[in-house]
């Protein structure tokens, strides 16, 4: 059982502060890799999740990258932080929370990629100036600001 699940049984629906990484993996190619996430209904995002106590946020979007790709990146570069008011959410099951992300890119990776079915449609590499019509809002924010501040390929 994770910390989040087990904070739950004690606070129950309550909104919460949560913590959490996420990550851009760039190919060879300039592509970014996405992620089709079952949840919610097959909406396109950044490989990323929940920190779980112990953990730099390093740590947790190694970690996340590795379970729900099988990849295994070298350099994160930080991008930007998201929170506030509109990191808010009310999942289906009534959990409230407020969102912290923590936004890396990857610099370099090995391994072959492998979708966790439990909570992966697929994965896809996209082009910058393809990316699909339905993403998570606030990962597309984060490109959005990867592609500004840092992107030009080869990655410098």
């Amino acid at each position: 059982m994770s910390y989040i699940e087990k904070l739950r049984k004690v606070v129950g629906h309550r909104p919460l502060i949560l913590p959490g990484a996420v990550a851009i993996v760039v190919d060879d190619k300039g592509r970014l890799l996405l992620q089709q996430r079952r949840f919610p209904n097959g909406t396109w995002g950044l490989t990323g999740g929940l920190m779980e106590l112990g953990e730099s946020t390093e740590d947790t979007a190694r970690r996340e990258i590795y379970e729900e790709t099988g990849l295994v990146v070298d350099k994160l570069h930080l991008i930007t932080v998201h929170s506030g008011p509109k990191s808010y959410v009310k999942a289906q099951n009534g959990d409230e929370f407020y969102s912290v992300t923590i936004a890396y890119y990857a610099e370099g990776f090995t391994g072959d990629l492998a979708v966790d079915l439990d909570e992966s449609i697929q994965f896809e590499w996209f082009y910058p100036d393809n990316l699909p019509a339905q993403m998570v809002g606030s990962h597309r924010a984060i490109i959005n600001e990867f592609l500004a501040k840092y992107y030009s390929f080869p990655l410098e």
